[in-house]
């Protein structure tokens, strides 16, 4: 068998219909849709293509890793936190409604009321953003975003009760952090979805278990 035409080390496995020559499956691993346009009928394409989607998912995952200490995880403030609560709302009740929300869906919800925050109000929209809204989920989020207004136990003086476009911005982008994180590259399950259930969930549970004592 002869060697590969790139290395001239190893021997030439695969017959590259792009550069059409005898290559090495290393060197076709190296190439592969980076130094060559590999064309779609390619039998290694086809074969690997799906263990390259989810190395890259996989890379993103770590690059995503959510905080690791406290002090660097924004939803520690009590106000992001407040935020951060109000975002995830739409989420818990569309689940109960539709049990077949995946993890998927509420990215996308996430990322479309992202876009729309960052856009801003006083943009124009354009005759087909007047039309109805594309993502349910993602409107009900971006009104819950825009109607949330922090009020403390505490208040302080001077303390805004709105949010900036800024802090809004970076709640959603720990949330859709989190989603990205807890899913791992499998945005077709609930992993997110079920995260967010459990936690209202318990919210509720402890609000149960607050007790009035009276004395008599």
């Amino acid at each position: 068998m002869k060697k590969c035409s790139r290395c001239n080390n190893r021997k030439a496995k695969r017959l590259c219909p792009a550069l059409d020559e005898s290559i090495c499956s290393l060197c076709c691993g190296q190439v592969r849709e980076k130094e060559v346009h590999c064309p779609t009928n390619c039998s290694f394409l086809s074969k690997h293509k799906s263990y390259q989607e989810k190395r890259i998912v996989e890379k993103q995952h770590l690059s995503q890793r959510l905080p690791s200490s406290e002090e660097e995880d924004l939803l520690k403030d009590e106000r992001m936190a407040w935020l951060a609560f109000h975002i995830e709302t739409p989420v818990k009740e569309f689940a109960e409604r539709s049990p077949s929300l995946n993890d998927r869906e509420a990215l996308l919800a996430l990322e479309y009321a992202r876009d729309k925050i960052e856009k801003g109000r006083g943009l124009v929209l354009l005759p087909d953003e007047t039309l109805k809204p594309q993502n349910d989920l993602g409107e009900a989020m971006y009104h819950m975003i825009e109607q949330c207004r922090f009020e403390g136990r505490i208040i302080m003086t001077g303390k805004p009760l709105n949010y900036s476009q800024q802090e809004k911005l970076k709640v959603l982008d720990r949330i859709i952090g989190a989603v990205k994180y807890l899913a791992r590259g499998n945005l077709e399950g609930s992993t997110y979805i079920q995260a967010v259930t459990e936690r209202f969930a318990k919210m509720k549970d402890l609000s149960r278990q607050k007790k009035v004592l009276t004395i008599t």
